[in-house]
């Protein structure tokens, strides 16, 4: 296929899925590296993968396996490299102006805590719209398992957010904040 044709095709795949895989990219992210990095080493790979996808209705599943696998090899990378430096989930987004931006931004938070597959689990149902059966096909799971992943993720997600909710509204009864 010439370039340009290529470039033709991959673009007219790409922009209607653009925002959910934005949205993929930056939950699951969230405190490990820039979500644009991501996103375009995801995309530089997926273009110069095309040929092997096998249905164009199955392209935003193409572009997550691949930010899957780039992730792992990143954490990979990062515990070979790194002394174990502690993750500051404390960063500020200078972005978040609104409260719903500060929303988002402690959501993220919350679910950087989960573990990894409930993580991905919950961001590929809940924020990317993928179907069950999609994300078994996915995480190479079964029926249950992505269910259990999805109901224990969305509880400990409860807990986190409700114990940091609870956290900030004793600090301001207290006058320690």
């Amino acid at each position: 296929m010439m370039k340009g044709k290529q470039q033709e095709k991959f673009l007219t795949l790409y922009e209607p899925i653009h925002d959910r895989f934005e949205r993929f990219c930056r939950a699951r992210v969230f405190g490990n590296m820039e979500y644009q990095d991501l996103m375009n080493d995801t995309l530089l790979l997926a273009f110069q993968k095309l040929d092997t996808l096998k249905s164009e209705k199955a392209f935003l599943s193409f572009l997550i396996g691949i930010s899957v696998r780039i992730l792992a090899n990143h954490h990979k990378k990062k515990k070979e490299d790194s002394i174990a430096e502690p993750t500051n989930f404390d960063l500020q987004d200078a972005n978040a102006n609104t409260e719903r931006d500060a929303e988002v931004y402690m959501l993220y938070k919350a679910l950087a805590l989960l573990p990894e597959e409930q993580r991905e689990c919950l961001i590929l149902f809940e924020i990317s719209g993928f179907s069950i059966k999609e994300i078994m096909e996915m995480q190479d799971a079964s029926e249950s398992a992505i269910k259990q992943r999805l109901k224990r993720g969305r509880t400990k997600l409860i807990e986190i957010l409700t114990f940091e909710s609870d956290y900030k509204t004793e600090e301001v009864q207290n006058g320690t904040k």
